[in-house]
């Protein structure tokens, strides 16, 4: 007998054309419009513009933006839907086109120094969480960080975004990373506060 909570899973659809649908329609409650406070301190700290950056489920992706025009030059963005990727191109017509992924983020085949995690993992379906963590891994160069914001908060159950807490994540990323930060983040946008955890993880 299926549980009242595999039909409700079985039910929530985050499909590319779901996501499009929200790009369409512009439901995008998400997106802060410019690159998140926290992502753009830790930025302007690295000082090795050749480091290879993937951003997945980037969305209109305006932290990949300023990297770019911060010099980076090794800058990837992957999303299910191809919407935000031609956002992002229209706005910044000097990114590498082949930097643009349409893909979904658990087909990808290459590696990379930094991943950044920016209202992606709480897009997910909670019931990948486990396979997100794995996949970060196999994705990440030795040495490589996993660096961004998770949301801190009980948040939805049947549609992004879901939340989640510290306890929870560490179970997940504890198998795979050395946890180097997973504290409540000090600098998060207004909307956010005291909803964020600010997390570097190293492989």
């Amino acid at each position: 007998m299926i549980s009242i909570i595999d039909l409700f899973n079985s039910m929530i659809d985050l499909s590319e054309d779901f996501w499009s649908n929200k790009y369409a329609k512009h439901k995008t409650g998400w997106d802060l419009g410019a690159v998140s406070p926290p992502l753009k301190a830790y930025f302007d700290q690295l000082e090795d513009l050749n480091l290879k950056i993937l951003i997945p489920g980037a969305g209109n992706a305006y932290e990949a933006e300023y990297l770019v025009k911060k010099g980076f030059k090794n800058v990837f963005v992957v999303d299910i839907s191809e919407a935000p990727l031609k956002n992002l191109k229209e706005r910044v017509p000097e990114f590498p086109i082949n930097n643009l992924i349409h893909k979904d983020f658990f087909e990808l085949e290459m590696t990379f120094d930094v991943i950044i995690e920016q209202t992606f993992f709480c897009a997910i379906h909670p019931e990948k969480r486990a396979a997100y963590a794995e996949k970060m891994n196999e994705l990440l160069n030795a040495n490589g960080k996993l660096v961004g914001l998770l949301f801190d908060a009980e948040l939805n159950t049947d549609h992004p975004p879901f939340g989640g807490n510290k306890t929870e994540y560490i179970n997940y990323f504890k198998p795979y990373f050395n946890i180097d930060i997973m504290e409540p983040c000090y600098n998060s946008y207004h909307n956010r506060q005291g909803m964020e955890l600010f997390v570097k993880l190293k492989k």
